[in-house]
């Protein structure tokens, strides 16, 4: 690549990546079907980290710039297809359309493929309404916020539980574990999960990322700003400033607190100009914030070939 990544400049490292791997298709240098270096060499090339360059690679397949092939390796798109398949929205129409005139070949009518659709919807809806989902992960944070705000379908109920109550109380949350259709969990944990429950139940691994958003918020933060970190374990935090040093921003002094006394939390956001805030506890600094403090949510979320992977198994579990 003609161009170095550059560190300490406060634009994230995978960013950066991105931003390369389009200038080389923009300049004609990797053209439509070209693959692309794998992520371990490209890794390499530019001296990151592999998740760095993979975490670069999902955002531009999930905007249709290149297309992964299971066994092949990374591909550029055509653009002319990109183009003219804007969003999810055209793909799907797409989609609806070969349906439909597959339909109209088999003798049935459009009425009739509407009324066939909106049932077939309904049954769908009405099985994951039944569908029971554990989501096990190492720190309250992420597994409450996971349990209450992701949504994979109409109705799923998703039970959150903590690694370490797991590993001390495991007879209490067996018949939870036995009852559930899925369990999930991710792949940093995944082998100390299948260990646990042993040839109990399918285990379902994926990759949690930090938002784009969060990550962009605090590589813009002013240098000479005090930032702190309030969230409720060490294990949060690990994770947090992990996500920071893989995105190129570890050369900053964060100040972290999981205090939850009111009013040593209140001297702590005093010292503050940034306050970076893990799920569930943006409410309790926002009493202590002034107007001069940034308030940032710390959030991960799992990637787009995640998602894609637990609402393909959720279907296919009722298929059983």
């Amino acid at each position: 690549m003609p161009f170095p990544i550059v560190r300490k400049n406060g634009i994230p490292l995978y960013i950066q990546v991105k931003e390369a791997v389009l200038a080389e298709i923009k300049n004609g240098r990797w053209k439509t079907g070209d693959k692309l270096p794998t992520e371990r060499e490209l890794s390499e090339k530019l001296k990151v980290s592999r998740n760095t360059v993979s975490q670069a690679y999902q955002e531009l397949e999930a905007e249709g710039v290149l297309m992964s092939v299971q066994g092949r390796g990374t591909f550029v798109c055509d653009r002319d297809d990109a183009v003219r398949i804007e969003n999810r929205k055209d793909l799907l129409m797409k989609i609806i359309d070969v349906a439909m005139e597959e339909g109209l070949q088999l003798g049935f009518s459009i009425e009739e493929f509407v009324e066939l659709t909106n049932l077939r919807a309904r049954q769908k809806m009405e099985l994951l309404n039944q569908v029971r989902v554990c989501f096990i992960e190492c720190n309250r944070e992420q597994v409450e916020y996971f349990a209450k705000r992701l949504e994979f379908g109409s109705g799923i109920s998703i039970t959150p539980i903590v690694l370490d109550d797991l590993r001390d109380n495991m007879d209490q949350f067996l018949p939870i574990l036995t009852a559930a259709d899925l369990l999930i969990t991710t792949f940093f944990h995944y082998e100390e999960v299948k260990e646990l429950l042993g040839q109990r139940k399918n285990v379902l691994a994926i990759a949690l990322d930090p938002q784009m958003e969060t990550i962009v918020r605090i590589a813009r933060i002013p240098a000479g700003k005090r930032v702190g970190l309030v969230c409720r374990s060490d294990n949060f935090a690990s994770k947090v400033l992990l996500a920071l040093k893989t995105a190129g921003l570890d050369g900053m002094d964060i100040k972290v607190s999981h205090e939850s006394d009111p009013d040593r939390l209140r001297e702590f956001v005093a010292n503050l100009d940034v306050i970076i805030v893990s799920p569930g506890r943006r409410r309790e600094v926002e009493a202590f914030a002034t107007r001069r403090h940034d308030i940032i949510e710390f959030v991960f979320t799992p990637d787009v070939a995640s998602i894609n992977l637990l609402r393909a198994a959720l279907i296919d579990i009722r298929r059983q």
